[in-house]
């Protein structure tokens, strides 16, 4: 009798951390919609990082590993060095903080982002919570 409860028990321990997990999943990528595509640096030139197959958008190569710009899709976040999972967006004021695992060729870490939207259809990312201006993005495609 008390392995069959240990087992409900472990069972029901198990779904309910699935559904969270999928609850937050869920979550993440509803906050993350205003967010797919590609985006650069507001004032570069879109062709000059990225191309085109079809409905795809990668870093054009040779990939330039400085350019300041990413790439969202789903709840994945790529720079030209490094691929991160976006693990979850929380609001912080009028901005949004973005929780990411990142890896490149070296390492892993986590990253926090804090990123906005604005009128214009643009973003910004700013370095912490006390810069007022951030830096802005301009989408090159969805």
């Amino acid at each position: 009798m008390g392995v069959a409860r240990f087992v409900g028990a472990a069972a029901l321990g198990l779904g309910l951390a699935t559904s969270a997990g999928v609850s937050a999943t869920r979550a993440a990528q509803v906050g993350l919609s205003g967010y797919q595509g590609a985006w650069v640096l507001e004032g570069r030139d879109c062709a000059e990082v990225y191309s085109s197959a079809g409905k795809a958008t990668s870093f054009k190569k040779p990939v330039d590993i400085f350019a300041p710009a990413f790439i969202v899709s789903g709840n994945r976040l790529r720079t030209p060095m490094a691929s991160c999972q976006i693990k979850s967006v929380r609001p912080a004021g009028d901005r949004q903080l973005l929780l990411l695992d990142c890896a490149n060729a070296v390492a892993g870490n986590e990253v926090r982002v804090l990123l906005s939207s604005t009128p214009n259809g643009s973003l910004r990312r700013y370095y912490n919570d006390q810069d007022p201006t951030g830096v802005a993005y301009q989408r090159c495609s969805r």
